[in-house]
């Protein structure tokens, strides 16, 4: 499974959010490839994911996408984090 985790340009918020969503994959007993980028690579990089994670403001600039786009609210809340893919992913 992958998981690609988006910001605005891809450095800080987008490497919170992946650290964040691999401690929920490790609460939930599940195993993805997750990677971090800007939203302006997010179709080549996140071409073949499963899951986007973003902020709530990035939505529409995802473009077409097959991946299951989940909106969190707050990148450093594990709970919000965990119950989401939870909910994606069962």
């Amino acid at each position: 499974m992958k998981i690609v985790a988006i910001c605005g340009a891809g450095v800080g918020t987008s490497a919170i959010l992946k650290l964040n969503a691999e401690r929920a994959l490790e609460r939930l007993d599940l195993e993805a490839d997750v990677s971090a980028t800007d939203v302006a690579s997010v179709q080549t990089v996140g071409a073949d994911a499963q899951i986007i994670l973003t902020s709530p403001e990035l939505v529409d600039r995802i473009g077409k996408t097959y991946a299951d786009v989940i909106v969190i609210e707050n990148y450093f809340d594990l709970d919000e984090l965990t119950r989401k893919l939870e909910i994606a992913l069962g």
